[in-house]
């Protein structure tokens, strides 16, 4: 694992116990309580929430790490590796070429193209190319 996505991983675990460590209301949400927190931290993405409904785009290259609980992300572009933290986080990816993570609980997570390898050490978490 690489520092980064380490990095990336202690950063969204970190948030998801903090209380009011997000920073942008996220208007899309069905849940008006919901917030965001996205920061990008060298060419990676690190979201965490709690009951967003948010896009993402990973634009060609970019890596993303998802932390919080019960999300629902449309991520679009191309993610070189992707790392799912947290829980119930329903994640639909468009492309990831290398990596793609999920050790998060109860994740569902498809993606629509790509080969990546893919590690699935979540408790009730599933994985589909769609």
């Amino acid at each position: 694992m690489t520092s980064i996505k380490i990095a990336g991983a202690i950063l969204a675990v970190a948030c998801i116990g903090l209380t009011g460590c997000t920073s942008t209301k996220d208007s899309g949400s069905a849940d008006s309580h919901a917030t965001s927190f996205p920061v990008e931290v060298g060419n990676t993405i690190n979201y965490s929430s709690t009951g967003s409904n948010t896009v993402l785009d990973c634009a060609d290259g970019k890596s993303l790490t998802v932390g919080g609980a019960n999300n629902t992300l449309t991520v679009n572009g191309t993610c070189a590796t992707v790392n799912i933290g947290g829980t119930d986080n329903k994640v639909a990816l468009n492309k990831v070429t290398s990596e793609l993570d999920v050790v998060g609980m109860n994740a569902t997570v498809t993606y629509k193209d790509g080969a990546p390898k893919v590690t699935t050490t979540g408790k009730g978490s599933t994985v589909h190319k769609s």
